[in-house]
């Protein structure tokens, strides 16, 4: 896939010159800009965590902001822009799938195997939730185009980040507490800042109303530090632990989320249900992305196994490299 990039910018520039192919490269560049401040944050997370009297458990203030801040404005930013309509259930139905197979399948484990409820509830969120947009987006642009990336919104926004915003908050109340109280998780997440912040974005969608660009400016602007303070946080407190207990887990989290999942939407989407269009072949790559950083820090906030959720993160982004080629070239057949 990165080859093919690669070549792209290659037959373009015999094929344009100038001002146009300079645009084209300069475009090429920046929607692929977004993995290398991925692994620069990650690193410098890791570089601060060995460096003797850096407060480490800085990571904590990192999170609420992340959480607290970043998440509500993306909300608030996106979700009233979302439009509706039931051609667009493809895209959409991505990551409500994955997340109920994540679900289902590590419920069905935990409970077989004896597991912690906070490491089938880590697993839940984390396997269960894709890297859509930072990762995605590029990706997607880069592979198929603006067309492409409009597909990809829709998998994102009314896909992962409401799912991210109910369901996963739904999940990591739910699996950090001790012995479950249904009128406490249903306090703790309606109190809970982005579901507020959500509820109130959903009610603005219905009524078609926005905030004024200005508003929406700081809005974008505030969300758009979430990942550099995420990946920062990953690295402060990813270890590379061989005798680890979480080697196991972290193989089979990255296993259904990058292997399994594009291999369920694909028996369902182009085996079953036979669809071939640009649109599908878009919301399976998507569904093989490495799992969602904004999930992790979701789980690392709520005591959900931290230093698993920091793992997934900081080994799933970059074997996820590897599957989408994989799965790039497997819908190119």
């Amino acid at each position: 896939m990165y080859f093919y990039l690669l070549v792209k910018i290659i037959i373009y520039k015999f094929l344009y010159s100038g001002t146009e192919f300079k645009w084209y490269f300069y475009n090429q560049f920046f929607a692929m800009s977004n993995f290398i401040l991925i692994f620069v944050f990650l690193f410098l997370g890791i570089i601060f965590q060995n460096i003797k009297g850096f407060p480490v458990p800085i990571y904590k203030l990192l999170n609420k902001i992340v959480i607290y801040v970043c998440l509500p404005a993306l909300a608030l930013y996106y979700i009233p822009k979302i439009e509706w309509s039931n051609e667009l259930l493809f895209p959409i139905g991505v990551a409500w799938i994955t997340f109920a197979g994540a679900y289902f399948l590590f419920s069905f484990l935990g409970k077989k195997f004896g597991w912690s409820r906070k490491l089938i509830g880590c697993l839940i969120i984390t396997a269960g939730l894709g890297n859509t947009s930072f990762l995605g987006f590029p990706i997607i642009e880069a592979l198929y185009g603006e067309e492409g990336l409009k597909t990809a919104i829709l998998v994102d926004q009314p896909g992962s980040f409401v799912v991210l915003s109910t369901l996963g908050i739904l999940v990591a109340t739910l699996y950090s507490t001790g012995t479950p109280n249904g009128f406490h998780i249903a306090k703790k997440i309606m109190f809970f800042p982005p579901f507020i912040t959500f509820l109130a974005a959903c009610l603005m969608n219905y009524l078609n109303f926005d905030f004024h660009e200005y508003v929406q400016f700081v809005l974008q602007k505030t969300g758009s530090v979430m990942t550099p303070l995420a990946m920062l946080s990953v690295g402060l407190q990813l270890q590379f632990d061989r005798k680890s207990q979480h080697w196991k887990f972290l193989g089979l989290g990255l296993l259904y989320k990058l292997m399994l999942t594009p291999a369920l939407l694909y028996l369902l989407y182009v085996v079953i249900l036979q669809q071939h269009s640009k649109m599908i072949e878009v919301a399976i790559l998507e569904s093989a992305m490495a799992p969602m950083i904004t999930a992790s820090i979701l789980a690392t906030s709520h005591g959900l196994k931290p230093r698993l959720s920091s793992m997934m993160i900081g080994f799933g982004i970059p074997l996820s490299f590897i599957t989408l080629v994989f799965w790039y070239f497997v819908l190119q057949i």
